[in-house]
């Protein structure tokens, strides 16, 4: 199989879909590489160092989309991308399409086979694409939050960890998964008074066993939110629902009663936001102020440290690109009904219920869509 590796466009994106390692471990198993010019300069890979692992470098993401059987990126392809995919090509990145219609018709309509890495699933459950991401997310969330909390980015102007005879900031976290996890872990190296939220009692007690008496665990109800995110100095929203548009369970009356100055960071802007005054934002302009609250939305986090994040997202990206390209995607995801459900659209059809029902699709399961 060709497999295409195309620089990256959105705004202050750094990451590439593949590490020269990750492309000679590719060619090991007999398949091909085309690699843009310059696809890798973000995480400091020159065109040499694809050439030597046996890489054609291409000058144009034209040239990789026209002869790639499949692509592999890091974030959703843009709309100039989208006009480049061909019926029948694989395309294997993350798209989030249940908050963005827009793409997804264009996926639609291009007949190609898309397979997202959000929702690609383990036997244990989880989500090993995507947590990965999620773990520099929730760490890099609590970064965002202190700096934005220095008054000349128009927080409170206090210190996250505080001082001693200074109280430090409460950073409330929304949700107890992967991010969540990641976000108290830096929030209490740093000093600040954490409190976890979740639905799931369960991951309420393996944050308790983690870490302890030092972070407070609360059971998420609507007066539970309301008591904790309007007494809040900083609160992280890292909620997932797989596949689909994340819950809206911070509202604009709650962020109106915020201490002014307060700062949210909105894990969850991928699949549209856990915060009801949330829209996404870029690296290059990073925040805006809702009711005195500032908000950090940025929709590509782990994309502001580029090597960190590639190098873990290849880690468990490659086994998977493996499979496609050795077996063929068709018999890959027949074989496999974990990466088959990271098939959201296919031949022109949705095939995941989540994203098909959030947008007003007719759903077509992946088995049927693949017999078909």
């Amino acid at each position: 199989m060709l497999i295409g590796v195309p620089k990256e466009i959105k705004n202050h994106e750094y990451r590439v879909g593949l590490t020269p390692d990750s492309v000679n471990e590719v060619a090991l198993h007999g398949h091909d590489v085309i690699v843009e010019s310059g696809a890798g300069a973000g995480i400091g890979a020159a065109d040499a160092d694809y050439a030597e692992v046996g890489a054609a470098i291409a000058p144009d993401a034209g040239t990789v989309f026209e002869r790639a059987e499949m692509i592999v990126k890091v974030k959703e392809p843009q709309a100039e991308e989208r006009a480049l995919l061909r019926a029948g090509q694989v395309l294997f990145t993350y798209l989030h399409l249940a908050p963005d219609p827009g793409q997804t018709a264009d996926l639609v309509a291009s007949g190609a086979v898309c397979i997202a890495y959000e929702t690609v699933t383990s036997p244990a459950g989880g989500l090993p694409l995507l947590a990965p991401m999620s773990e520099v997310a929730g760490r890099l969330s609590i970064q965002a939050a202190a700096h934005a909390l220095e008054r000349i980015n128009g927080g409170q102007g206090i210190l996250l960890g505080g001082v001693p005879g200074v109280l430090p900031a409460k950073v409330v976290i929304i949700g107890g998964g992967v991010v969540g996890t990641h976000a108290a872990h830096i929030a209490m190296g740093m000093g600040a008074d954490t409190w976890a939220i979740d639905r799931s009692a369960e991951a309420l007690k393996a944050l308790w066993r983690q870490f302890g008496r030092p972070l407070d665990t609360v059971y998420s109800t609507r007066t539970a939110i309301d008591r904790h995110v309007t007494d809040a100095d900083v609160v992280i929203g890292g909620v997932l629902i797989p596949g689909a548009a994340a819950p809206k369970l911070v509202t604009a009356d709650m962020i109106r009663r915020m201490k002014p100055g307060s700062v949210v960071v909105d894990v969850a802007i991928d699949q549209g936001g856990c915060f009801e005054t949330s829209h996404p934002t870029t690296h290059g302009d990073p925040t805006f102020i809702v009711d005195d609250v500032v908000h950090y939305c940025v929709a590509n986090i782990p994309g502001a440290v580029p090597r960190t994040s590639t190098f873990a997202l290849n880690n468990a990206t490659l086994p998977h690109v493996l499979t496609l390209a050795n077996k063929g995607y068709r018999q890959a995801l027949l074989d496999d009904p974990h990466l088959r459900n990271g098939l959201n659209v296919h031949a022109g059809e949705v095939t995941c219920a989540e994203v098909a029902s959030a947008l007003g699709y007719e759903h077509r399961p992946p088995l049927e869509a693949l017999a078909a």
